[in-house]
């Protein structure tokens, strides 16, 4: 039996690297045999991530990048092109929450900020990955959408919109790439233990954050809270030559919430 690993001798770049699931999936690549690019807005966030990426035994790049402004997303691409050679897999997974606000309330420019971080970034990801992909024949890509693209989320009014944007785009990516054997879907996770998982549950004012997440996993049939471990493995699958026939697919990690 073969002991080579899933991702040996390819590379995956993960954006929003520092955060709880962009270092666990990155995490896991790097255990799964692949060569990392972390990009994330603040370069010294990655340093963290990188150290625990190499102990895994992964070469690792790190590159600071807003991914909204086309110009550092075009650059991050073509410094891990030219360090690398190839980009196999895709995690597109930078994102912010903003403002706890509803229809009326949002404010214009929080509005623009959400959306350019959001969608743009993931639109500018996938269009300049994807040119690098074909340059090779084949890739996979991983939109990070969410719950809230997936159904109506009222109190963070322009985050929802924006999630339902990046399952639109997943859609559409995988229709225009399919033809040149690239793969692209979305998870879409329900809140997660994550500092922004929490920022959620702050939202809703709780007086206690841990007595919070009990109440929340009493929601869910399987009884706890999410951990980026548990994005971390699906994404991976994604990428993986195991689901090599799977692209359009847009999967919640939600503990079976929607089955309710």
């Amino acid at each position: 039996m073969s002991s080579e690993k899933r991702f040996s001798g390819q590379v995956a770049v993960v954006t929003g690297a520092s955060g709880g699931i962009g270092s666990a999936t990155a995490h896991r690549f790097a255990e799964d045999g692949a060569n990392l690019v972390l990009v994330d807005l603040d370069g010294t966030s990655l340093e963290e991530v990188a150290a625990r990426v190499e102990r895994a035994g992964a070469n690792v790049m790190m590159i600071a990048a807003d991914v909204s402004k086309s110009d550092e997303v075009e650059r991050y691409v073509s410094q891990g092109m030219d360090k690398f050679g190839r980009i196999d897999s895709f995690f597109n997974n930078a994102g912010i929450l903003g403002p706890w606000n509803n229809l009326f309330e949002y404010q214009e420019e929080d509005f623009d900020r959400v959306l350019s971080v959001n969608v743009k970034g993931v639109w500018l990801g996938m269009k300049f990955v994807a040119q690098a992909m074909m340059q090779s024949g084949t890739g996979a890509i991983v939109n990070t959408a969410s719950v809230a693209g997936l159904s109506g989320t009222p109190p963070v009014f322009a985050y929802g919109a924006s999630k339902h944007a990046v399952v639109g785009m997943t859609k559409s990516a995988a229709m225009s790439l399919g033809p040149h054997d690239i793969r692209v879907n979305a998870v879409c996770p329900a809140v997660i233990d994550t500092p922004m998982g929490e920022a959620v549950l702050r939202g809703g004012n709780p007086d206690d954050i841990e007595a919070a997440k009990d109440r929340l996993s009493e929601v869910y049939p399987l009884g706890r809270i999410g951990q980026p471990e548990d994005v971390a493995g699906l994404v991976t699958y994604l990428c993986s030559d195991d689901a090599g026939f799977v692209t359009g697919g847009i999967y919640p990690v939600d503990g079976g919430s929607r089955a309710r």
